[in-house]
């Protein structure tokens, strides 16, 4: 880090293309910024400290030098708690300056590819676009999608996610001034003033603090989540419509181009309650209100700006009647704007949307309007307003000042309305189980529905759903529990009449296990007024969510019973004939390992595509996905592509989670790239996926096989081996994840070690601190070998498999990726913190050995010597970081090793939260 030194990037890289030398000088411009500020805030001393560590691993990374590695070992235990925290700071800050770097790089290589005027880039709406037109896909077809597709991306809060809001800024900070520096033809001056304002930036960022000192609540999830509209959505979805509007406008002149709202966002953020107590009626409430806020306000700016730019007068050009009855209802009586019609108008438009805010959410607008109006009904009365601006501009010779800041207001009045996004409800079924019998046995209906099969909750719940009467009255008092929900479920009626039914659109049950879990939501709808089958009226999805091995094996039988019933049948045509199905890859996972969850996923998938069309029903799949492999991450263009045909039609929400937030999202360019993918990925899954042949019963049975090998090997691994509780406890930073005020919720379901009741996310989050990620790929190994065993051309079959089955090759490249991010020897470390030698040694040599089969296998399968030979970009980054996590996780180790030998000191707790926070963001995707 010190400005003669040779970064690891300079030296691992000396023979790279031209194009990524930026990316090198970035970092090296980083890096030694952050020498310059460690060597001032902290003394020469320390610096020297930190470079000699740099050193030492940069020489036993790129020579393999064990030498090195013994003499960093030794210097790094023998660092005092005030140098270990320094330390960790130091090398935790150079691997965020360095994602900083990466993320720049991608926009400046995107920015080169447009300027060359290449063909659209892979990921984009117009590379889908011109797929399908070189696929002679029916204008129609491609037009539809627009108008009826959705697509919508969904924030959920992060029980493991690590990054500070005020830190997130300070890099937002950085990245923005990289940028300005890359684009602009700068002088010597504005250089060096752009330079001190990023060394300025960085000492900023070495003064704040990383950790959050006390646990975050609901509500400041739900600010930290809405900061993400303010970086990207606000500003970056309305452009994404304006290019779509473009492109079709060039493709199909001749037609008619209506575009719906296809992209949308969504939200788990105060709505999700399995497993949180703390979100409540009033949390939900009060999440509304602040995303009303959000929208209203950023409206109502816009608006203001929009009088500079909306000036012509009639003096000189005229208007559409429309437009001047919009502008003489509004207060705006000034003299000097009598012929500024438009101006007028916009000042009406000001004054209903202040008073809107007001009325909706009691939130007061930054500028106070010219006089009294009311407010507007709904979101779709606002946009009425803007296109009568906006028809007598184009119809009176303005159609070019009509296509700036004024069309991508429309965009986003359509796309957020007053609610901003969706916010979905989420509850687990034994609570819906509990609440239901005991309204049932107060209303004297039935006093033992817990004691109930299946089919007889069935029957009583239909009789109940077609009897008009209500099963609560004022006076019955009720549990706690059952209080609290239907507190929810009357806020949630609520809510609707404030805000509309696209505020809070879907209802959505964790653990669904049968057709009685789906049919007590429904009537605990009903209790409140958001459900009537005799007035065929249904104001909201209800979404089940299946989980387990078992739950995806079952989700079809399920649903297929479940449309058999009428009066489901009946709620389903209120809801355009569509039900929504969740999938969880997150607990499927945890329950039965990496192969075993996506190939039931994929399984599940193609049967319900089966039921739903034999039933006259359009399916929507909400994916659960996380930003880990382990939990159905990695790159989601190719995750949607390899859905089996027909799972995809036209309609896709997909959950994005903790950092994966903050690396998608905080920047714009990056952002907007990102909302493109899911899109591009959407329209070519419908249009272009259902055109090609399903995988051959050679292949499926193959993986049949595969996956049944992999789940046995799992399952003996994790739940079956006496004592892997305890090695996991203790071989992980899963106890110290527990204590880290990084979310609203808990990180177990239930106190106690069992996996089975640890929530899948701190599962993956504590493997891949550890360096394994072994959710991400155990049982792979053991499962190609016993194939090869029964099949003598088993590895000819899956070679084919990896190169004609988008779903196989998906599979192996997420796996590439996790092994790459893999390391043993660091693994091993951890393994040392068990204090059982003969359980540690037994556990971690199975490990060890499935590592090994697994790497080996997904080498033969793909034909490369070496991980990610198929994504240069990945295997760059990863060599360019991997040398300063190094440290991080020797000394995560050995702070542990100290921590539970009883020095509790609150440094050396606070040390180790650091190191968590400095691996996680090394690896980007890790929760």
């Amino acid at each position: 880090m010190n400005q003669q030194a040779q970064t690891p990037v300079a030296v691992h890289d000396r023979a790279t293309h031209d194009k990524d030398q930026p990316l090198f000088d970035d970092i090296r411009l980083l890096g030694r910024m952050l020498g310059d500020v460690v060597r001032e805030q902290e003394g020469s001393r320390m610096f020297e400290l930190i470079e000699n560590v740099r050193q030492l691993c940069v020489r036993f990374r790129r020579d393999d030098d064990l030498d090195a590695r013994a003499e960093l070992a030794k210097l790094l235990n023998g660092l005092s708690d005030d140098d270990t925290i320094i330390v960790v700071r130091a090398f935790s800050y150079f691997l965020h300056l360095a994602n900083i770097a990466e993320d720049q790089h991608h926009i400046r290589r995107a920015r080169a590819h447009a300027i060359a005027g290449d063909p659209p880039r892979p990921g984009t709406l117009a590379n889908a676009l011109a797929k399908a037109l070189d696929a002679q896909i029916p204008a129609e077809e491609i037009l539809a999608f627009f108008r009826d597709g959705l697509v919508v991306p969904v924030l959920t809060a992060h029980p493991t996610e690590v990054q500070r809001k005020s830190i997130l800024s300070q890099e937002m900070k950085i990245a923005r001034l990289i940028d300005e520096r890359d684009r602009m033809r700068l002088t010597p001056e504005e250089l060096d003033e752009r330079d001190e304002a990023v060394r300025r930036t960085i000492t900023s960022l070495w003064q704040t603090r990383m950790l959050r000192r006390t646990r975050l609540s609901v509500a400041d999830e739900v600010i930290n989540g809405l900061s993400f509209y303010d970086y990207t959505f606000l500003r970056e979805l309305p452009r994404v419509y304006n290019a779509v509007e473009d492109q079709l406008e060039a493709a199909f002149p001749e037609h008619k181009r209506e575009i719906g709202s296809f992209l949308r966002m969504g939200s788990w953020i105060g709505g999700d309650r399995d497993g949180n107590p703390f979100v409540t009626a009033d949390v939900l409430r009060a999440t509304l209100r602040v995303q009303s806020s959000k929208a209203l306000d950023y409206y109502l700016t816009q608006v203001h700006i929009l009088d500079t730019d909306l000036s012509p007068t009639t003096l000189l050009n005229n208007v559409s009647d429309e437009l001047r009855v919009l502008a003489a209802t509004a207060p705006d009586k000034s003299p000097h704007r009598e012929d500024e019609l438009y101006r007028r108008a916009l000042a009406g438009i000001y004054a209903r949307l202040a008073v809107t805010a007001r009325t909706l959410d009691q939130h007061e607008a930054l500028w106070k309007a010219v006089g009294d109006a009311d407010p507007y009904t709904d979101a779709a009365e606002f946009v009425r307003d803007l296109d009568v601006i906006h028809d007598s501009l184009v119809s009176h010779k303005s159609a070019l000042i009509a296509r700036g800041r004024l069309r991508r207001l429309r965009h986003a009045a359509r796309v957020f309305g007053f609610h901003l996004a969706a916010l979905d409800l989420r509850q687990n079924s034994d609570v819906h189980e509990r609440v239901i019998a005991e309204l049932l046995a107060n209303a004297h209906v039935c006093n033992n529905y817990l004691e109930l099969r299946e089919e007889q909750r069935i029957e009583v719940l239909i009789n109940e759903l077609g009897t008009p009467r209500p099963l609560t009255a004022p006076f019955m008092q009720f549990s706690a529990e059952t209080e609290g929900e239907l507190a929810i479920a009357r806020t949630a009626a609520e809510m609707h009449k404030l805000y509309g039914e696209a505020a809070l659109p879907n209802y959505i049950i964790s653990k669904t296990d049968g057709v009685s879990d789906m049919l007590e939501v429904a009537l605990i709808l009903k209790e409140v007024g958001l459900l009537n089958v005799h007035e065929r009226q249904a104001a909201m999805n209800i979404i089940p969510l299946f989980e387990t091995i078992g739950d995806l094996r079952n989700a079809p039988r399920i649903m297929d019973r479940l449309f058999t019933i009428p009066i489901w049948r009946v709620l389903l045509d209120a809801r355009s004939t569509t039900q929504e199905v969740m999938l969880g890859y997150s607990d499927s996972n945890k329950d039965g390992g990496f192969l075993t969850s996506g190939w039931e996923l994929y399984k599940a998938e193609t049967k319900l595509v089966q039921v739903f069309k034999r039933h006259g029903v359009r399916l929507r799949l909400f994916h659960g996905r996380g930003g880990s492999v382990g939990r159905g991450g990695g790159p989601s263009f190719q995750a949607i592509l390899a859905q089996p045909g027909g799972a995809v039609q036209g309609q896709i929400r997909i959950t994005e989670q903790g950092e994966v937030i903050a690396s998608k999202y905080s920047n714009p360019d990056v952002g907007r790239r990102n909302l493109e993918v899911l899109a591009a990925a959407t329209f070519e899954a419908t249009l272009l996926g259902k055109r090609e042949a399903a995988a051959p019963p050679e292949f499926t049975d193959a993986m049949e096989e595969l996956s049944g090998y992999a789940f046995k090997a799992y399952r003996n691994l994790v739940y079956e081996t006496p004592g892997f509780e305890k090695y996991f406890w203790e071989s992980t930073v899963i106890t110290e994840i527990a204590e880290l005020n990084i979310g609203s919720r808990p990180a177990s379901r239930k106190k106690g070690q069992k996996i089975e009741d640890l929530r899948a996310i701190p599962w993956v989050f504590s493997w891949s601190q550890c360096r394994l990620m072994l959710p991400g790929w155990f049982g792979f190994g053991s499962a190609v070998n016993e194939y090869r065993a029964q099949h003598a051309d088993g590895m000819a079959r899956l070679q084919a498999m990896v190169h004609e089955w988008p779903f196989f090759a998906t599979l192996i490249s997420n796996m590439d990726m996790v092994l790459s991010k893999t390391d043993i020897a660091i693994a091993s470390r951890y393994a040392e913190l068990v204090e059982d030698e003969a359980l540690r040694t037994a556990i971690f040599t199975r490990i060890r050995t499935e590592w090994q089969a697994t790497l080996d296998a997904v080498r033969q399968i793909t034909g490369a010597p070496e991980l990610l030979s198929t994504n240069p970009l990945l295997a760059r980054s990863i060599r360019n970081r991997f040398p300063y996590i190094e440290p991080l996780n020797h000394l995560q180790v050995e702070l542990l090793r100290r921590f539970r030998a009883g020095n509790r000191h609150e440094r050396t707790r606070r040390s180790i939260h650091l190191t968590i926070n400095g691996v996680a963001a090394a690896l980007r995707n890790s929760g």
